[in-house]
């Protein structure tokens, strides 16, 4: 999130899209529902399905999945034509005046490609040369602008033209959404582009999980800087997180393109060093030109006195990739499924149920030598060569369950959608020898320490050098000694290795010392930190009731300001700050916009910003300043990009889904995204990667969450209360679709998908309609995905099912390749 939980009690208009958040988030309906009473907020959802949000909405939009980047786009057409964008924000705090390399041509030149499009192997799919997706810069390189917006080359100008085609007929016939019904959403949100108004976006898988689903995203993005609703309060993009630690796991980079903090995972061709790595990967402007101290204090936490500037910190130890890409979950899979992958170590997943065309990937498992699971309960990736109509004895792979803790029986922190770090303690100790995970890791780090000691073999030192010494946690009676966990708290805040001086040689943290402030953080060996945006989150800080505590461990109540920001509770990274880019909360002079919502302002009577918030700046930048309008300081130049590059384009366009029940009505020689990778192994198998079209699978399908149960079922289909609530796996369907099939509510049906067949219970419901998509009737039915058929025999789940995800494609975004399950074609049968 942009911004937090309770600040969503700020907003004027608030847009749920690809959330259920009243059924799968519902903490958050209270502070919608907070802004509806007092500030007479108005909701928008706009969703396939009629949900629980839905029901609350004062407006609701039914859109085809798969169809989010024509309804944005369409957006974006209603605010600039109509001139309701909000002019001073745009013109100073985005790169709207910026010109673009004239030799650029977009998808309106080109039939639904960018310039620079190459087709490696002439199927429609490849990449792109970005050569022409830059900026015009003069002879001494500063980037030239045009803040009249009218430059035929300037990005304000470029966007128009991009979406000039997205009026509300074409949107509609794409969408299957009914243009008055477009028109009403269009006309609500874009009155936050007043400056006196804001607006927020409230998001989940719904937006992210599609082949395109990075430029949902961006559109977004785009949308709140086109209004003016980034930076600040009631404003943002906020994504709603399907765990309360899906952020934390995201910061400390438990995804293959990113270590700690969002750095770039080092490359073995480009990054062979770490000179090369700070050479590439560090720019002359914004932040991230504080990389090599990031990354030098990152090396410290993981090697301590080993990683010194004679050995380049002990860059070399670190683990380097050929392609981030080669090591994305699809991909894994891939190549367990190949062979390549012989052992996979699995952590709190159930991948038997959760991943994307699961027959696939539980023949995968099938594939390993061997597999270890850390689990709470025998699920059915623990038990995967028990499932129904395998033989075990022809499944070669060895399994070892390691029995771990729930949340509930570990100690440590967690970090919330709106980036707040809190401490959360045990409340009750793990059964039998059961361990929380990290104590698991500790075990198997210290043996192979252990290990490699007695055989080093040729390249033992990145184990042996480790700064490993977490000792001193409480006893158990298994396994002995357990983690300090504040041991590694301290770590990821970083502290001193040696005195740390200022520019006038004064000692500003002695050895040993926690950090504040990343800004204390150096590049010559004398810091360590485990995660730079983490700095200060241990560190001890007031509460405001006259306690000193490490920052996260803060329950503080206080809220000076009145608009939610309780800077007292936990800590906020960064440096507690609870709405980034807020500079963007003031106008172009410093002023506070109208309409009641001071952040922070310029103060020129103190010379220094003030208000309720941290800064996203220097406190000092004053009016006339250089940089005083550029308020996105992880940006090269400052500006929020509504012209950015991602793998597929600077701008998003609408492509239809992999698989799809109509042609691109907008691009009609551009059916797919095409920087996506399509796989194609053993295609037309029993178990493969096999994509369906429209003669045989004429219905769109998506997949969702019901609040009675937890993401693939691990955590709630084997306790009794939540079983009975929710027992088995069903199907909803429209009064239309059923009369069509001849199925009645309750009866047994069969879906059916390119890759596998399931069974399911009807739910015949006003819930879904039929859309009008290209001149011809729609239909979209959807299922949860947490259902399983029971796991480990000796201890099977309560609530059992099909699997929803037999039935979704091995086919992903075309830059995170997160898996399309929001979009594919089924039909559907009764049993």
């Amino acid at each position: 999130m942009t911004n937090h939980w309770v600040d969503l009690k700020n907003a004027d208009v608030i847009m749920i899209n690809g959330s259920n958040a009243a059924e799968n988030h519902p903490a958050s309906m209270m502070w919608v529902n907070r802004a509806r009473d007092e500030r007479n907020a108005q909701l928008i959802v706009v969703d396939p399905r009629f949900t629980r949000s839905a029901a609350t909405a004062d407006l609701y939009a039914p859109i085809r999945s798969g169809t989010d980047i024509a309804f944005y786009g369409g957006l974006m057409k209603y605010v600039m034509d109509n001139n309701l964008y909000h002019e001073e924000y745009v013109v100073h705090f985005t790169n709207a005046a910026t010109l673009i390399n004239p030799g650029f041509q977009g998808p309106e030149d080109l039939d639904g490609l960018f310039s620079g499009f190459v087709d490696d192997d002439g199927d429609g799919f490849g990449s792109y040369d970005k050569g022409t997706w830059t900026y015009q810069t003069d002879a001494e390189g500063n980037i030239l602008r045009d803040e009249t917006l009218q430059d035929p080359n300037c990005v304000f100008q470029l966007l128009k033209k991009q979406y000039s085609r997205y009026d509300l007929d074409m949107v509609s016939q794409v969408t299957g959404c009914p243009r008055d019904k477009l028109e009403e959403v269009y006309a609500l949100y874009a009155t936050t582009g007043q400056p006196d108004k804001t607006g927020n976006i409230m998001y989940a898988m719904g937006q992210t999980q599609h082949t395109v689903g990075s430029q949902n995203v961006r559109c977004m993005a785009m949308i709140q800087l086109l209004l003016g609703n980034t930076g600040r309060p009631g404003g943002g993009v906020n994504a709603l997180r399907g765990e309360s630690n899906v952020q934390g796991s995201t910061d400390m980079a438990l995804l293959a393109h990113i270590i700690p903090a969002y750095m770039a995972t080092p490359n073995a061709g480009s990054h062979p060093n770490l000179a090369a790595y700070i050479e590439k990967e560090t720019p002359a402007t914004s932040y991230w030109a504080n990389k090599p101290k990031f990354l030098i204090s990152l090396l410290k936490a993981w090697w301590g006195d080993n990683a010194t500037a004679e050995n380049d910190f002990a860059y070399d130890y670190m683990g380097k990739v050929e392609s981030a890409g080669n090591h994305y979950w699809i991909s894994l899979f891939e190549s367990m499924h190949a062979g390549d992958i012989k052992g996979c170590w699995i952590l709190g997943q159930n991948p038997a149920v959760g991943g994307p065309n699961a027959r696939f990937e539980r023949e995968a498992l099938e594939q390993l030598d061997w597999l270890v699971i850390q689990e709470i309960f025998q699920t059915e990736t623990v038990a995967f060569w028990q499932e129904p109509g395998k033989n075990p004895a022809d499944i070669k792979t060895e399994v070892f369950v390691l029995p771990a803790a729930d949340a509930m029986e570990k100690e440590g922190s967690i970090v919330t959608s709106g980036r707040l770090i809190q401490w959360r303690p045990q409340v009750a100790q793990p059964p039998g020898e059961a361990l929380p995970d990290h104590d698991i890791l500790n075990l198997v780090a210290l043996k192979l320490k252990e290990l490699h000691a007695r055989e080093p073999g040729p390249f033992a030192d990145p184990i042996l050098q480790l700064n490993w010494d977490y000792s001193g946690g409480p006893a158990h009676p298994v396994v002995g000694e357990l983690i300090d966990i504040a041991k590694v708290a301290q770590e990821v805040n970083g502290y001193a290795v040696r005195d740390v001086l200022d520019a006038d040689g004064n000692v500003i943290v002695k050895a040993g010392d926690l950090l504040k402030t990343f800004g204390w953080l150096q590049a010559d060996g004398s810091t360590a930190c485990g995660n730079w945006l983490y700095v200060g989150y241990f560190y001890p800080l007031p509460d405001g009731e006259g306690n000193i505590l490490p920052a996260s461990k803060r329950r503080g109540q206080k809220d000076p300001g009145g608009l939610g920001i309780y800077p007292y509770w936990a800590y906020s990274w960064p440096v507690n700050r609870r709405i980034i880019y807020n500079r963007c909360s003031a106008d172009s002079q410093g002023n506070p916009w109208p309409g009641g919502k001071d952040l922070i302002w310029w103060d020129a009577a103190k010379g220094s910003w003030t208000g309720w918030d941290v800064p996203d700046f220097a406190a000092t930048k004053a009016p006339g300043d250089a940089g005083f309008n550029d308020p996105f300081i992880m940006k090269t130049d400052g500006k929020g990009w509504l012209f950015g590059a991602l793998n597929e384009g600077p701008f998003p366009s609408h492509y239809e889904p992999v698989e799809t029940p109509t042609d691109n009505a907008l691009y009609a020689n551009q059916k797919h995204n095409p920087v996506i990778k399509i796989w194609r192994t053993n295609e037309g198998g029993d178990v493969g990667d096999t994509y369906g079209d429209p003669s045989q699978f004429p219905i769109v399908a998506t997949t969702y969450r019901v609040v009675e149960h937890w993401q693939a079922g691990g955590m709630s289909r084997w306790l009794p209360w939540l079983a009975e609530t929710q027992p088995e796996m069903f199907v909803e369907m429209s009064e239309e679709l059923a009369q069509e099939k001849g199925i009645r509510n309750g009866d047994q049906v069969s879906i059916l998908s390119a890759r596998g067949k399931i069974q399911a219970v009807a739910i015949v419901t006003k819930r879904f309609k039929p859309f009008q998509v290209n001149g011809k009737t729609v239909h979209q039915v959807g299922f949860p995905w947490h259902f399983g058929w029971g796991g480990g025999a000796e201890a099977p789940a309560l609530a059992t099912g099909d699997t929803a995800n037999d039935l979704t494609p091995h086919v992903g975004d075309g830059n995170t390749t997160i898996p399309e399950y929001k979009a594919f074609l089924v039909n559907v049968e009764k049993a």
